[in-house]
């Protein structure tokens, strides 16, 4: 396969999860806004100063936008054809099991379209921004997880301090969330597009279960779905179940998350309620028990059974009263 990172600049810097920064060649960068992460399976590119992205994956053709990036790297044309023949001949059975997939999510009208306005100057935060890196770390998201901030403030919008999380699906940037990290309302501010699940990327083909939960952090925290809501909309179920696997919900211990206990048994999803000391959410679980931790209290306090759950629900709901 072609080495990519042969033809980026000399100037270059890798952060901890695994990005590769350098001056962006599709625009006049001059602060290593450009930014590359390589895999066994490819690579993905994207500008956080212009914004532009491109990506490939072995099996794939390499696409409009892949071949206008290896362009800017002044890869030779006949390289690219060599790529494109390579991939091609390297299809395997996951690459078709990944169009069935696509076809699938494609009858099931699940589609979200790339964004272009992610917040400006956004960069990846890395251990030279110790106050975004230490809050990530607090809320246990991976370290390979490219979370950003802005550092270069227009003055009006984006003058408070915060990170922001991409969501993705497919490989594209489809929305995003600031999580703001002063005590100011609003907490987050988002760009969001109907029935999005923020997760399906990070999801493994030989996982069994697929666990449900309410927030970001939650789901970052232990690999999991978030709705970001205390409900499930019929098209968010729809790419849920598209997963085809079974489906554990985990709502927030609290009022919203009764609405959320009801909206599973409707969909016929297994609930877990488990035991939890001064936790609310996933995220405070995996703090105090540890991810592994957690995720076993999860799966000994699943339930599929309606009658069962209705009584998890029930005495959950008494001790939120007390």
């Amino acid at each position: 396969m072609l080495d990519v990172l042969s033809y980026l600049p000399a100037k270059r810097k890798q952060t901890p999860s695994g990005w590769i920064s350098f001056n962006a060649p599709c625009c006049d960068d001059r602060r290593g806004r450009g930014g590359i992460k390589v895999t066994e399976q490819g690579w993905s590119y994207h500008c956080f100063n212009c914004l532009r992205t491109a990506s490939f994956i072995l099996g794939r053709p390499v696409s409009f936008k892949a071949r206008s990036f290896l362009g800017l790297l002044h890869v030779p044309e006949h390289e690219i054809e060599h790529l494109n023949l390579e991939s091609l001949r390297h299809r395997s059975i996951h690459g078709l099991l990944d169009d069935r997939t696509r076809v699938a999510n494609a009858l099931a009208n699940i589609e979200f379209e790339e964004i272009d306005d992610f917040p400006p100057g956004s960069e990846i935060i890395t251990p030279d921004l110790p106050k975004y890196w230490n809050y990530l770390r607090s809320r246990h998201v991976p370290e390979d997880f490219p979370a950003m901030t802005t550092i270069r403030t227009d003055g009006i919008h984006w003058t408070r301090e915060h990170v922001t999380i991409p969501f993705t699906y497919d490989g594209k940037i489809v929305g995003w969330t600031a999580r703001m990290l002063d005590n100011k309302t609003p907490k987050f501010i988002s760009h969001s597009q109907p029935g999005y699940v923020f997760g399906t990327d990070f999801q493994h083909d030989n996982w069994k279960y697929a666990i449900v939960v309410e927030g970001i952090f939650d789901a970052l925290s232990i690999g999991g779905l978030a709705v970001m809501h205390s409900t499930v909309s019929d098209a968010q179920a729809r790419l849920i179940r598209n997963l085809g696997r079974e489906v554990i919900v985990v709502p927030d211990q609290d009022q919203t998350g009764l609405d959320l206990i009801d909206r599973a048994v409707e969909l016929g999803w297994s609930v877990s309620i488990p035991d939890w000391e001064d936790c609310k959410d996933v995220n405070d679980a995996v703090k105090k028990y540890g991810q592994l931790g957690t995720l076993l209290t999860i799966m000994q306090a699943r339930e599929t059974s309606r009658i069962k759950i209705e009584l998890r629900k029930k005495n959950l709901a008494k001790r939120l009263q007390r």
